[in-house]
């Protein structure tokens, strides 16, 4: 019993005394005379918010030290940092506890370099130096800001003085154009990135500052984005982090001097806090629309201290631009929590009157919607058929009019992934290889078919099982679709052309994609592939055209493979540099899930070859014959169902295979 009653009351009774401390906070400390910690554990006033590691994300712009400033989030990934300008692949800490004293107005973050789960293993994988670190950051709530402070269990060794830092990342998007102070300097936050650069001692390429100096003013011209950073210990600096990554943020950084333990850096983050402001009331409805007869439910994202006054509209728009109100009441709140904001709903479910629409709120008004009977009938599916599935299409050159998307990829696929390799995204190669090859060997009949892992480019089974069964299943489903035709794809010249019928069915078409980079993988290999993936990180980030992700052209391991060019980014990491053997990695797996995935598949893939088969006559040429042997009879009509239909123009030998259940 005495088990059972701390099990259950220690966790109400720590929350309670959180609750009762932050009231006790609130009483002696108003949000309106400063930045107080919430109940929900992170600095508030008024349209101000500070949140500290209550996510950790670093690679995502989503970690440490947080400002929500009027609704933008103008700032990120405040935390002790290796770089000046740190991207996706570089060494992150490991948060060990977070802490929150609200009697003291305060949070602390304890965290440590290295990060053992991620060091050379995990998920995707990182390289760390030779540095051991712990420390913390502490952020107070203060009357006009927060007071930032790190402290460092152990002076930093000789070689990294100076080279970490405390970096606190600011969002381009929303400063373009806008201006900055750093003491007696003056700049534009440039739209660009633009040099100059320099090489440092490790042959890495780093940015040089835009600014050096005490006291940073960003966007003194809008009261919406003004903030101030002072550094009491040591100086700031600005840099722009695109230089060195394309998905970079501004970043303002201090240097943590040799010898420093507590109070290693100190700073005071004022933002400009507009007083009574409030979020703007965001209506959010259906971008396809509505079916008549199908629910209708609008929600409401309001500011988190909305009391929810006010009625909204239901308005019919008319062909001079006028309006009718069809329907008018009050938010209904919803009871839920969900981040930072207060949410509610209006049902105008009765409305089943054809036209457009638009909800109004307090002078807010959603965009138009229509009320329609054939409201699926465009504009809703066919953008995922027309678009982004060609686009998706590897080893293929994909067209739209005057735009090329990108050229025939990959055609060099693939080479054997070498044993006990924990690569990126996921990746990993056991001791045993799974498959008649050689590591590093050319696996031939990989290069057709499949669609990229968007984004990333590569193909995982899971996600080209999935995609064959949901088209074969639609097909199924939907007759629309067995007509449908707006785009040429034509295997044996890698061609795809986006608005350009060709006669055969698209989502047909798009199944035979999917099923000749499966079937391609299962007849190479004698089972499935778990991907086939990039081998190196300047690869696997690449942004433009994918047909430059390689040199298409089938590595021959006779030839000693010769550098093809480097991102100097990490010298500690041998990933990004790119050689002649520049040939996608295939990977093998023993994993039930992803075989049943693949069967199902192909079981579908044939399901709807039988559906196309069946309704297109048999040449008299190919009808059985008849015969008082039912056994002949059945044999013959069994080999003319599977004559090939011409809507597949892959080689009938893959078609059969498919297509038998």
């Amino acid at each position: 019993m005495r088990h059972n009653l701390s099990a259950n009351c220690i966790f109400p009774m720590r929350r309670y005394l959180l609750l009762l401390s932050w009231l006790l906070v609130r009483a002696g400390f108003g949000q309106s005379e400063g930045f107080v910690l919430n109940e929900r554990e992170y600095f508030e006033r008024e349209g101000v918010s500070v949140m500290v590691f209550q996510d950790f994300y670093p690679e995502g712009h989503q970690s440490g030290v947080t400002l929500v400033q009027h609704g933008e989030r103008v700032a990120a990934n405040g935390d002790v940092r290796l770089e000046a300008t740190p991207g996706q692949w570089q060494p992150v800490p490991r948060l060990l506890r977070r802490e929150v004293h609200p009697e003291r107005n305060e949070i602390v973050a304890y965290l440590a370099y290295p990060d053992p789960d991620r060091d050379r293993k995990g998920f995707n994988p990182i390289f760390y130096p030779d540095l051991h670190l712990t420390y913390r950051v502490r952020v107070r709530g203060e009357t006009d800001g927060v007071r930032i402070i790190v402290d460092l269990d152990e002076p930093l060794p000789e070689a990294w003085a100076g080279r970490v830092g405390f970096n606190l990342e600011l969002f381009p998007g929303a400063l373009f154009g806008k201006s900055w102070y750093m003491d007696d300097a003056a700049g534009i936050f440039p739209r660009q990135p633009n040099g100059p650069v320099r090489i440092n001692d490790a042959g890495e390429v780093e940015a040089v500052p835009l600014a050096t100096g005490r006291r940073l003013l960003v966007a003194p011209e809008s009261d919406a984005l003004r903030l101030e950073i002072e550094s009491l210990r040591g100086e700031l600096a600005l840099y722009d982090g695109r230089v060195q990554h394309n998905n970079g943020w501004f970043v303002v950084r201090t240097a943590i001097p040799a010898g420093s333990t507590t109070n290693a850096v100190e700073w005071v983050v004022r933002p400009h806090v507009i007083p009574g402001w409030r979020y703007t009331p965001v209506l959010q409805v259906s971008q396809v629309g509505y079916h008549p007869r199908q629910p209708k439910v609008a929600v409401l994202e309001l500011d988190a201290r909305d009391d929810l006054q006010g009625t909204v509209y239901l308005l019919r728009l008319g062909e001079d631009g006028t309006t009718d109100t069809v329907l008018a009441g009050p938010p209904v709140p919803w009871n839920g929590r969900f981040l930072r904001y207060r949410y509610a709903h209006f049902d105008f479910s009765r409305v089943t009157r054809p036209g457009l629409y638009m909800l109004a709120f307090r002078g807010v008004r959603s965009h138009p919607f229509r009320i329609a009977p054939d409201v699926y009938r465009r504009h809703v599916w066919q953008p995922t058929l027309e678009f982004f599935l060609p686009v998706q299409m590897c080893h293929m050159r994909v067209e739209q009019q005057y735009r090329v998307w990108h050229g025939a990829c990959h055609l060099d696929d693939a080479r054997m992934a070498p044993p006990d390799t924990n690569h990126i995204d996921g990746y990993v190669q056991g001791p045993e290889l799974r498959a008649p090859y050689a590591p590093g060997e050319h696996v031939p009949g990989l290069n057709v078919g499949g669609w990229h892992d968007a984004g990333d480019n590569d193909l995982r089974i899971e996600s080209q099982a999935d995609e064959v069964f949901i088209l074969a299943t639609m097909y199924e489903l939907f007759e629309v679709l067995k007509t449908y035709d707006n785009t040429t794809i034509d295997q044996r010249r890698r061609l795809t052309q986006i608005h350009q019928p060709d006669g055969r069915p698209d989502v047909l078409q798009q199944i035979e994609h999917g099923v000749l980079s499966i079937l391609g993988g299962y007849r190479a290999l004698g089972r499935l592939y778990r991907g086939i993936i990039a081998p190196t990180l300047k690869q696997y980030v690449l942004i433009g055209d994918p047909a430059n992700s390689t040199d298409n052209r089938i590595y021959d391991p006779s030839v000693p493979p010769e550098t093809l060019s480097a991102l100097r980014v990490d010298a500690r990491d041998p990933r990004w540099v790119v050689t002649t053997a520049d040939d996608r990695w295939v990977f093998t797996e023993s994993n039930p899930a992803h075989e049943y995935k693949g069967i199902a598949a192909l079981a579908a893939a044939g399901r709807a070859c039988v559906l196309t088969i069946r309704s297109w006559p048999v040449p008299a040429w190919r009808r059985p014959r008849r015969s008082g042997n039912r056994n002949a009879t059945r044999r013959g009509a069994s080999t003319s169902a599977w004559w090939p239909p011409s809507s597949f123009s892959a080689p009938p030998a893959a078609i059969s295979t498919a297509g038998r259940c």
